[in-house]
């Protein structure tokens, strides 16, 4: 195949110049039905491919043509048997993945701190979650990834799981042993499903962390749009086929999906897949250059600490990602929300996140040196302004044993709920998602036993300022919890 080709975009681009008159939608028609100024700020050039899955176009849901062809050329580029593409975002394929493999009362093993769409997915398909703690990290209070004995374990404890889900890398960066993971799971013929919405670019360069493919995964829903220079919200799911069919996820997917797909969304990943197939290795070789710069010049800086290899302590920890800047402010007695603020106000800088002690900043292709200078130079004057300041204390990371799952989620979320009292509480049935982030791990979801213990953690965390996240009540004096039937009198 021919990674130079991009069957989609050139695909588009020819429908246009053949200036058809359209009589469907989009409504705007090339632009010219809609406001002029945005018209103007977008550009006829874009507008001019903003079509609709027409006959000449190929159909997202049924792909038999242009969209196909840029399909299994992605699959290719990312060492894939299929590959499909998603205009609804990662949590759109991390979703299809979870419905593929789950039917009601299925068991999925999952870690305790996923992302919303998992836990969405298994409210939609009536699945069972059986919950993995990952490792967390005092030094920096965030988690990481699972070990391969708590893998182990799980599949040893529930062989019937229809699938084990894996974050990998994380949002920080941290990969745990994801082959020795896959190894493991397939011994028990448990799919592996992994969330790379942050690792798009690591199947292009030796020096990062394996891909899922690499690792032997069966699928990985990942972001293209934020690490892979697609637009937001476009997405890919790879598939190697074998404990799941190809026909299964696209029939999934295409329930997901809405109908009136977005070519602007799909021609940016084909253009994106060119760029990473024939591009990506010199691509990440120049922005690994610039995030060790970045990482030299900030541990140059009082007060100020970004880790690199030395976060890896554990089965739990096993590779990172460079580009990802987990900058440390504790020392200078501030929380990475003050420093967020800060850069956004002194210095016209946005972070990617904050929390209590970390800010992370993430390093792409799309960066070039004074863009690092800017950030070196803001966090200097910072350490400067905030030198005198004591560093703030450690708040040591735990987290209580997970509760008891009464309900599957789905019937707790379908349920008839009541608010009561947060002190109340104990021995009710949560109806809601609470999690204390950091590490963003919940403390409760839907279907929940509530126990003293994790009220008491969440006062706990509240008090040494942790937000406490999910609940309708922000003040947490309240909590929906599913309503009990009582007999008649």
């Amino acid at each position: 195949m021919n990674q130079h080709e991009t069957p989609l975009f050139t695909g588009l681009k020819k429908h246009r110049d053949r200036k058809p008159v359209q009589f469907h939608i989009p409504g705007h028609k090339g632009g010219k039905g809609m406001d002029e100024e945005f018209r103007s700020f977008i550009g006829d050039q874009s507008l001019s491919i903003d079509l609709i899955n027409i006959e000449p176009l190929d159909d997202l849901h049924h792909p038999q043509g242009m969209i196909k062809q840029a399909q299994d050329l992605a699959a290719e580029a990312f060492g894939a048997d299929y590959t499909f593409f998603s205009v609804q975002g990662t949590s759109g394929a991390i979703m299809t993945m979870i419905m593929s493999v789950c039917h009601p009362g299925d068991k999925i093993i999952v870690p305790r701190n996923v992302h919303k769409s998992v836990t969405t997915a298994i409210i939609f398909s009536g699945a069972k979650p059986v919950f993995i703690h990952p490792e967390l990290d005092d030094r920096f209070g965030i988690s990481h990834g699972i070990t391969s004995e708590a893998v182990q374990k799980a599949c040893e404890a529930h062989p019937d799981a229809k699938g084990l889900l894996v974050i990998n890398p994380t949002y920080f960066g941290v990969s745990a042993d994801l082959k020795k993971i896959v190894n493991i799971a397939h011994r028990f013929d448990i799919p592996v499903l992994v969330d790379e919405a942050h690792g798009v670019h690591i199947h292009f360069h030796e020096r990062l962390p394996l891909s899922a493919m690499q690792a032997g995964a069966d699928m990985a829903a990942t972001s293209v749009h934020k690490l892979g220079g697609s637009l937001t919200q476009s997405s890919v799911l790879n598939l190697r086929e074998g404990l799941v069919s190809h026909e299964r996820v696209q029939s999934i997917l295409s329930m997901l999906h809405t109908t009136s797909t977005s070519y602007l969304l799909l021609a940016s990943l084909d253009a994106a897949r060119r760029h990473l197939a024939i591009h990506g290795r010199e691509l990440m070789e120049e922005t690994l250059r610039l995030a060790d710069h970045a990482r030299r010049r900030l541990n140059e800086i009082p007060g100020i600490y970004c880790p690199g290899s030395e976060i890896l302590t554990s089965d739990a920890t096993v590779d990172f990602d460079p580009t990802k800047l987990i900058i440390s402010v504790k020392k200078l007695g501030l929380s990475g929300y003050d420093v967020e603020v800060w850069l956004r106000e002194k210095a016209n800088i946005e972070v990617e996140l904050s929390d209590l002690y970390n800010i992370l900043c993430i390093v792409t292709p799309g960066d070039r040196e004074e863009d690092i200078d800017e950030l070196v130079t803001a966090l200097d004057k910072l350490s400067k302004e905030y030198s005198d300041k004591e560093e703030t204390e450690n708040i040591r990371v735990k987290v209580p044993d997970i509760p008891v799952l009464a309900l599957s989620p789905r019937e707790a979320f379908y349920s008839s709920t009541e608010t009561i009292l947060l002190k109340e509480a104990v021995g009710r049935i949560s109806a809601e998602f609470v999690m204390v982030y950091p590490p963003g791990i919940p403390i409760f979801i839907p279907g929940e036993i509530i126990t003293r213990e994790n009220i008491d953690y969440i006062h706990d965390n509240v008090e040494a300022g942790l937000p406490v996240q999910g609940p309708e009540d922000d003040t947490l004096e309240t909590i929906q919890v599913i309503r009990e039937q009582r007999a008649f009198k």
